[in-house]
């Protein structure tokens, strides 16, 4: 930056060459240190001193130009210098508004709402900091909008304390062109206590869980009294386990009741997954088969929805956990990532209230039973589930290069879910592809668990499931959550999009076709050649439509080659 004169009159130049030293701090004269004072003054310097001194001779400095005409207001308005770079560093100069918005901008939603979505983008794209109370996550506050609204519709917003409307009305005032005088009067005080409260970390409504099971009576006595033990079973040491008739003499004993209805609670115990046999080979029996209790399980150390106990409260509704799963999720997307969801913030989201109530949700999953959900809900729960530990995994354990720390992390990373243990590969795998094989495997997958996985497969597969699961990755499809009612829509239109963004590239010239790896890797799910290429042309726009028309057709000649592309695995953040 220099100064020139002209005819006695200052001027300042746009021009700001970098300094090969910048940032570099000095201290006004006067307040430099001898190197021999250094070592024996390092820590009696007055900070507040020098900050003041700095201060001082920085606004005398700005005061000389000033009185010389050198700098104006106008002049720094006027000046397009906004940023500039030096080697290592980025600089960027922001003016400070006279007319700072000194209130609270809050509106409440739901999540999946087309209306509440509009808001959201809008207040983003103009810079407004906002606070949402999503009613789907926070059920309490909806009593809260009807008192101050009358309806439970959504959304409403709110300017301070003062209720302004919905879409419609923001839509009038932007259009009006009378939004930004608007919000400056109705924003200029600051937040009062009459306003929406905005939404705390870490407390819980009360009256949020269910009550304890009524097992848990029986669950505790055999906690105390069970000769739990290590045992040689099948030439296999099993560990922490006990018999069937041990069970049985406990219950007899402390219940004062016959050997059947004993037999009747260690069935019921085994259905709600307080018990299961050490190898999954029947529910329970009487006699000298050996159990264990859910949280002596070899695998309960890698599930990361188990936090030290078993959650003893009596499970919910399968179809109710679905509903919650769908509805936190979706209100963490909306929050959380870009509007198109191909970038998510997982640090925020790390730090978020949503996530805290998703991860007590996650333990509810403990005993759930999974039987109660229909073909569709079932197939909507597990795409939901995989999507949402995938982000957990990402927060947990992040994700590292190389081929086998990525296998580790499809592996290891694991929850316990209606009393057996799911990891990403077991869901994908198992459950939603119904057990095919990946491409680079020889064998297919093992389903632990018995007949209880088997009846969770999926028999009539959909190819389509492959766009709705997100790795977490630049090359997976976006994320997304689904609904039982839409799912089969759901995953068409996320086929579609996933094509859009670049699953598939076609150069006609050269007769090929380039497609995302996930159809190489999943080859079993998907045809063959040109039937593959048939089949695409389903879910991509009409212009690459088109293009594999012509390829395809019988005027087009030769054969077309397809070409896998590069996965990007660098993390959608």
């Amino acid at each position: 930056m220099k100064e020139t004169s002209n005819n006695g009159q200052y001027s300042l130049e746009k021009t700001l060459p970098p300094h090969p030293h910048l940032p570099k701090l000095e201290p006004p004269r006067g307040t430099r240190v001898s190197s021999e004072e250094a070592t024996h003054q390092s820590f009696t310097v007055d900070m507040m001193k020098l900050i003041r001194q700095s201060r001082n001779a920085i606004s005398k400095r700005i005061s000389i130009l000033h009185e010389n005409g050198a700098v104006s207001k106008k002049d720094l308005d006027e000046s397009d210098v906004s940023e500039f770079e030096i080697s290592g560093v980025k600089v960027f100069a922001k003016l400070k508004s006279e007319e700072e918005i000194r209130g609270r901008i809050t509106f409440f939603s739901r999540s999946n709402c087309r209306d509440s979505t509009a808001v959201r983008s809008f207040l983003r794209e103009r810079g407004f900091d906002f606070s949402e109370i999503n009613i789907d996550v926070y059920a309490h506050r909806e009593r809260e909008l009807v008192e101050r609204t009358g309806s439970s519709q959504v959304p409403q917003i709110f300017f301070n304390e003062k209720h302004f409307g919905g879409l419609m009305a923001l839509n009038w005032l932007r259009n009006s062109g009378e939004f930004d005088r608007r919000i400056k009067e109705l924003l200029a005080e600051k937040c009062c206590g009459d306003a929406p409260a905005p939404v705390m970390y870490g407390f819980d409504e009360e009256g949020g869980g269910g009550g304890v099971d009524e097992m848990m009576s029986f669950v505790r006595v055999l906690r105390q009294k069970l000769p739990i033990k290590d045992r040689l079973m099948k030439m296999k040491i099993v560990k922490n386990c006990f018999s069937g008739a041990e069970v049985v003499e406990i219950l007899i004993h402390h219940l004062d009741c016959g050997r059947k209805q004993a037999v009747e609670i260690g069935k019921k115990l085994a259905k709600k997954h307080f018990i299961h046999h050490v190898f999954g080979e029947n529910d329970f029996e009487d006699g000298t088969h050996y159990y264990r209790l859910l949280e002596h399980e070899p695998f309960i150390s890698n599930c990361y929805n188990f936090r030290g106990s078993t959650n003893d409260m009596e499970p919910q509704d399968a179809v109710m956990v679905g509903q919650k799963l769908f509805k936190i999720m979706t209100a963490i997307l909306e929050s959380y990532s870009s509007d198109d969801h191909s970038r998510v913030d997982y640090m925020r989201i790390s730090q978020s209230e949503e996530f805290r109530r998703y991860l007590n949700l996650a333990q509810d999953l403990q005993r759930l039973n999974l039987l109660e959900l229909s073909t569709n809900e079932k197939l909507a729960f597990f795409l939901n589930l995989y999507n949402a530990m995938v982000i957990h995994a990402l927060i947990r354990i992040g994700r590292s290069d190389g081929m086998i720390a990525r296998r580790s992390f499809f592996t290891d990373f694991q929850y316990v879910v209606g009393g057996y243990s799911y990891s990403l590969n077991s869901i994908r795998n198992n459950i939603i592809r119904g057990g095919h094989r990946q491409s680079y495997a020889f064998i297919k997958p093992f389903m632990r668990g018995g007949n209880t996985h088997h009846k969770l497969g999926h028999s009539k597969f959909n190819p389509l499931v492959n766009f709705g699961l997100c790795d977490g990755t630049k090359s997976s499809p976006v994320v997304r959550f689904f609904t039982p009612q839409g799912v089969e829509a759901e995953l068409k239109q996320a086929a579609r999009e996933f094509f859009r963004n670049g699953g598939i590239d076609v150069v006609l010239d050269k007769r090929v076709v380039h497609l995302s790896r996930i159809i190489k890797w999943y080859k079993e799910d998907f045809s063959e050649g040109k039937k593959l290429l048939k089949w695409i042309m389903s879910y991509v726009d009409a212009n690459k439509a088109g293009l594999l028309t012509h390829l395809l057709g019988e005027d087009g000649g030769g054969s077309v080659h397809i070409v896998y592309q590069d996965y990007d695995w660098s993390i959608n953040s």
